[in-house]
């Protein structure tokens, strides 16, 4: 189990009953919390009340198989991020890369070892926990570039030469707080009205005697 953490609530689908009590045992010996389901259709159903950490998926069922139950989970938003295992007897490599491409992110054939069940689902769950960790971190990155535009927009300038006041109190030049705040570097030169001005300006010195 992971430390600082709630228990993990694994969902075991699978139609044959010793597969699922040798499955459920181990595992709520190691302190997760276990939900069993004996079908693809009822998994689908107890998916919509409660949510699972991960999901330990036989491929072999009737009517709802398991590729047909991992590619209708991955289908649903709200349930395309859950990790789905596939434990199964097939182990033909076809079955394999298929499971791949309906979205498990493991397999696992049976007769299987309860230590490698559990190392897969520990590695699953602690990837799962990270990306969770990774996209709040991105949300608040982008909760805070937004606030960042926002106040930036809203700037404390001198109406008359044109100064920006700065986070601490200080007045400064635009040059000077763009290349503060962007790292941005500046060439000068004139616009056309100020280069006329300008002109305006050279040509009423050389008429004055």
């Amino acid at each position: 189990m992971f430390e600082n953490q709630s228990p993990a609530v694994i969902l075991i689908v699978d139609d044959q009953p010793v597969s699922l009590k040798l499955l459920l045992t181990f595992l709520e010996r190691r302190g997760f919390i276990m939900l069993v389901a004996c079908s693809g259709e009822e998994a689908l159903v107890l998916i919509e009340k409660t949510r699972p950490d991960i999901i330990l998926l036989d491929i072999m069922m009737p009517r709802l198989d398991g590729y047909e139950t991992c590619r209708r989970l991955k289908d649903n938003g709200a349930t395309a991020d859950i990790p789905v295992i596939f434990v199964t007897a097939l182990t033909n490599l076809e079955d394999k890369v298929k499971g791949f491409e309906v979205g498990g992110v493991d397999y696992v054939t049976k007769p299987f070892q309860h230590e490698e069940v559990l190392a897969r689902i520990s590695t699953h769950l602690s990837l799962a926990r990270l990306r969770k960790e990774l996209e709040g971190k991105n949300q608040q990155l982008q909760t805070a570039l937004d606030e960042i535009r926002q106040l930036a927009g809203i700037l404390p300038i001198c109406a008359k030469c044109k100064k920006i006041r700065d986070d601490d109190g200080y007045w400064q030049q635009v040059e000077k707080f763009i290349k503060t705040h962007t790292g941005a570097e500046f060439t000068h030169g004139y616009c056309p009205d100020c280069y006329a001005d300008e002109l305006r300006g050279l040509r009423g010195l050389q008429k004055e005697p």
